[in-house]
C-alpha cells in the first residue's frame, strides 16, 4: 500500500518537453592513470624508504606525489563526462561521476540559445570547468558540438554535449513559453 500511496503524491514533470544529454571523453582516462601512477609513487616511496639524505627529503616526495596524484585524478575524473538536463525552468550541468561542479542556470535568466557546431578545448584552453573574460565560462569535456547560452546580464554559458541541436530547440521552446 505505501509504494501505491507513494505513487498517487509524486509531482508531476512540468509542461514541454524535458531533454537530457551527455559528453564524455575516453582520452580524459588516460590523465587520470597518470594521476593514480603519482598516487602509487607516494605510497611506494613512503612505505619502502631507504632515503640516507633524511626524512624531510622523503615527507616532501611523498607529500608532493600524493598531492599532485590526487589533484589530476580529481580533476580528470570530475570532467571524464557531462550530463546535461534541461526542463521548463532550469538547465542543469553535472560533471563527472559524482555530479561535481554543477550548475544550474534557470531559463527565466536566459536570453537566446545557440548551437554551436564545433567547439575545442583549445579554443578555452583545454578541457574541464573554464572560464574566459572574452568569452564567459564553459563545461569542455571533448571536441565537437554544444549549447551556448547568452543570459540577461550578457554573460555566456557554454557546455560540449552530444544532441546540442534538439537541447537548443527545447530550449528555445521554454523561451517562449516564457516570454509569453
Amino acid at each position: 500500500m505505501r509504494n501505491v500511496s507513494t505513487l498517487l503524491h509524486m509531482t508531476v514533470h512540468p509542461p514541454g518537453p524535458l531533454w537530457t544529454g551527455r559528453a564524455s571523453n575516453r582520452a580524459q582516462w588516460l590523465l587520470a592513470a597518470a594521476g593514480a601512477a603519482c598516487l602509487a609513487l607516494g605510497v611506494q616511496l613512503a612505505v619502502d624508504s631507504n632515503w640516507a639524505s633524511g626524512t624531510v627529503p622523503l615527507l616532501m616526495s611523498v607529500i608532493g606525489c600524493l598531492a599532485v596524484g590526487l589533484l589530476i585524478l580529481y580533476g580528470t575524473l570530475a570532467f571524464v563526462h557531462v550530463a546535461v538536463t534541461v526542463d521548463s525552468e532550469v538547465m542543469e550541468v553535472r560533471c563527472g561521476h559524482i555530479g561535481l561542479p554543477r550548475r544550474k542556470i534557470r531559463l527565466a535568466e536566459v536570453a537566446s540559445a545557440e548551437f554551436v557546431p564545433r567547439i575545442t578545448p583549445q579554443q578555452w584552453g583545454g578541457w574541464g570547468y573554464r572560464w574566459r573574460p572574452e568569452r564567459g565560462t564553459a563545461v569542455i569535456v571533448r571536441r565537437g558540438e554544444g549549447v551556448e547560452l547568452r543570459l540577461g546580464d550578457g554573460k555566456v554559458f557554454t557546455v560540449t554535449v552530444d544532441d546540442a541541436e534538439n537541447a537548443v530547440r527545447v530550449i528555445r521552446t521554454h523561451l517562449r513559453a516564457l516570454a509569453r
